[in-house]
């Protein structure tokens, strides 16, 4: 029963392990969902990448039946996505900082508090321009059929955006 079990684990753990970041199944477990509920880049396994897998890439190029222009240019798009996103996260935790120090003296720091609840927005409305940049160039660059076909992951949940 063991040996069943471990070489399932094996397989499934390789299977997942082999796209970079790809958080596997619901909460991390399985292989057939992807998960993009994290915070992370996707590079140490702790979240996901732009598109809720760790390799959105390689994962699409299969997915879509992407060519080799179709492949550069989504790289593209996704790398200008992925530092869009490392930019949120250095806003994220220099708000987070912010908030910290508004709080730790003898008197509350209204300013401060909201000057990082400010930038927290404008990270918010970045961010989702970029998304929105990002997908109207996707639509763009696949053919009807790859459209479909992405649309169903993203419905599916298996891409979360």
């Amino acid at each position: 029963m063991f040996g069943s079990l471990s070489s399932w684990y094996h397989a499934h753990r390789h299977a997942c392990s082999d796209w970079e970041g790809v958080r596997c199944g619901p909460h991390g477990r399985g292989h057939h969902g992807f998960d993009g509920g994290g915070q992370g880049d996707g590079g140490d396994g702790s979240g996901s990448g732009p598109f809720g897998v760790r390799r959105p890439l390689r994962f699409l190029a299969y997915k879509l039946g992407l060519d080799e222009h179709q492949v550069a240019e989504l790289a593209r798009i996704l790398g200008e996505l992925k530092t869009e996103r490392a930019q949120a996260e250095v806003d994220r935790r220099r708000t987070l900082s912010t908030f910290a120090d508004a709080v730790v003296g003898e008197t509350f720091e209204q300013a401060r508090v909201k000057e990082a609840a400010d930038l927290r927005v404008a990270t918010a409305a970045r961010l989702s321009e970029a998304v929105s940049k990002a997908l109207s160039s996707i639509h763009a660059l696949l053919n009807k059929d790859q459209r479909e076909r992405l649309a169903y992951l993203i419905r599916a949940g298996i891409l979360s955006i």
